[in-house]
C-alpha cells in the first residue's frame, strides 16, 4: 500500500461579522480563514489552517502560495512522517521566503500541513490525534479570549454561563481605558476569577512596567506580549524583573532556535507557539518539550477557525501540560463555530473521540463563506 501525497486543495473563507474585532494595533471587520486538505494516494485525508487574521486581505495570497508552490513540492512526498515533510518544506522554501520577504506565510502554510499530516496520521490509525500523539486525557482547560475593548463586562458574564472560568482582556489601549476595563472585569468576576490581559505588543519597553504596575492591583493571571516580540531579550529580561506579573509571549516567534533563546533567558511564565502561525503540531509539542524542561507553562495559542482550534486544542492535550490553557475565542465567527464546537463545562473542553482532529469542515453549509481566488 502506497501513502505519497497526491494533491493540496485550499478554500479561503471570509464571515461577515456585526462588530470589528479590535486590539491594540489594528481591527479585524471580518473573519477570515484558510482551510487546507491534503489527500494520499491510498485516499487518506487531513486538514489544517492557515494563519490569515491579518493583514486583513492576506488570506487569498496565502491560498495562491499554497497552491502554487507548497503543492509542487509535497507530490508525490510520503505522507506517513509528518517531521519528515516539514524539514524539507523548511529546507526547500527557505531562500524563497527570504528572497519574496515572506517567511511569515511561508512558515504558516508549512505549519498547516503538519497540521493535516497529523491529522491524517491519526485517522489512519483509528486515534483521535491527542491519543496518538501519546496524551493520557482529551479533556483541556480553556480561556475565553479576545474580549474587550468595548462589553467587557457583558462578554466575561455571557461566557462564565457558557462554561468558562478564565477570560482574556485586550488592553494597550489608553491607560484610562485599560484599567477602567481591568477594574470592572475584576470588580464583576470577583476576586477568585482568571483574568489574563494581552496588550498585543502594544507598549514601548520604557512605558511597559508602569503600565503593567497599573494593572497589578488587579492581578491579571498574566501580561500577554506587553512589548514587541522583536524586543532584545535584555528588554524582555528587565521588564520581567520589573514586573509583579508573569509575562507571556509566543504566538510571534518562529522556530525552535527562537522558543529555546526565549526561555533560556528566563523572562516568560507562559509560552505561546501558534499552530498557524509556525510549527504546527510537531513544531508546537516540541516548544511544549522545551517548556516543560524550563517550567514554563505551554498555553497555545488561536484566534481564528475551527479547524485550528481543534489542532491547538489536541496539540495542548498530546504534551500533557498540566498547567496549560488552551485559547478560544469569545468574539462571534462561523467559521469556528461551524466547525468545531467542543463542550465547555466549569473551565474544560473535551475533545471528540473521532479519529484525527475530529473536525470535518462542511463546505457546502459554508459555502456562502467562501472566496473564489
Amino acid at each position: 500500500m502506497t501513502n505519497h501525497i497526491d494533491r493540496l486543495e485550499c478554500w479561503v473563507l471570509r464571515a461577515p461579522i456585526d462588530e470589528p474585532v479590535a486590539n491594540a494595533f489594528g481591527a479585524m471587520t471580518n473573519r477570515p480563514a484558510v482551510f487546507l486538505r491534503i489527500t494520499a494516494d491510498d485516499g487518506a485525508f487531513g486538514w489544517g489552517e492557515v494563519f490569515s487574521n491579518f493583514p486583513q486581505v492576506g488570506a487569498e495570497h496565502r491560498a495562491r502560495l499554497a497552491r502554487s508552490i507548497f503543492s509542487p513540492l509535497l507530490k508525490g512526498f510520503a505522507s506517513a512522517d509528518p517531521h519528515a515533510v516539514r524539514a524539507m518544506l523548511d529546507q526547500r522554501t527557505r531562500q524563497m521566503a527570504i528572497q519574496c520577504g515572506e517567511p511569515g506565510p511561508f512558515a504558516q502554510i508549512t505549519g498547516a500541513v503538519d497540521q493535516a499530516l497529523w491529522d491524517m496520521a491519526a485517522r489512519r490509525a483509528g486515534q483521535p490525534l491527542w491519543k496518538h500523539l501519546g496524551g493520557t486525557s482529551g479533556k483541556v482547560r480553556v480561556y475565553a479570549s479576545g474580549i474587550g475593548p468595548d462589553k467587557v463586562v457583558e462578554v466575561m458574564q455571557a461566557k462564565h454561563a457558557a462554561g468558562y472560568r478564565a477570560f482574556k482582556l485586550k488592553v494597550g489601549f489608553t491607560p484610562e481605558r485599560d484599567l477602567a476595563n481591568m477594574q470592572a472585569a475584576r470588580a464583576a468576576m470577583g476576586p477568585d476569577a482568571v483574568i489574563m490581559c494581552d496588550a498585543n505588543q502594544g507598549w514601548q519597553p520604557a512605558d511597559a512596567a508602569d503600565r503593567i504596575a497599573a494593572l497589578a492591583r488587579f492581578h491579571p493571571f498574566w501580561i500577554e506580549e506587553p512589548i514587541g516580540a522583536d524586543q532584545p531579550h535584555d528588554a524582555w529580561s528587565a521588564l520581567a524583573k520589573a514586573s509583579a506579573v508573569p509575562l507571556a509571549a509566543g504566538e510571534n516567534l518562529r522556530g525552535e532556535q527562537a522558543f529555546a533563546q526565549a526561555l533560556q533567558a528566563g523572562y516568560l511564565r507562559c509560552v505561546q507557539p501558534d499552530v498557524g502561525k509556525w510549527g504546527g503540531i510537531g513544531g508546537g509539542l516540541a516548544v511544549a518539550r522545551q517548556a516543560a524542561e524550563a517550567g514554563v507553562a505551554y498555553c497555545p495559542h488561536w484566534l481564528a477557525g475551527g479547524v485550528g482550534l481543534a489542532a491547538s486544542m489536541h496539540a495542548l492535550a498530546a504534551s500533557g501540560h498540566a498547567g496549560g490553557w488552551a485559547e478560544v475565542d469569545a468574539n462571534p465567527n462561523p467559521l469556528r463555530e461551524q466547525v468545531f464546537a467542543p463542550e465547555i463545562r466549569d473551565g474544560w473542553a473535551t475533545l471528540p473521540d473521532a479519529p484525527g482532529l475530529g473536525v470535518e469542515p462542511d463546505l457546502r453549509a459554508l459555502a456562502d463563506f467562501v472566496v473564489a481566488c
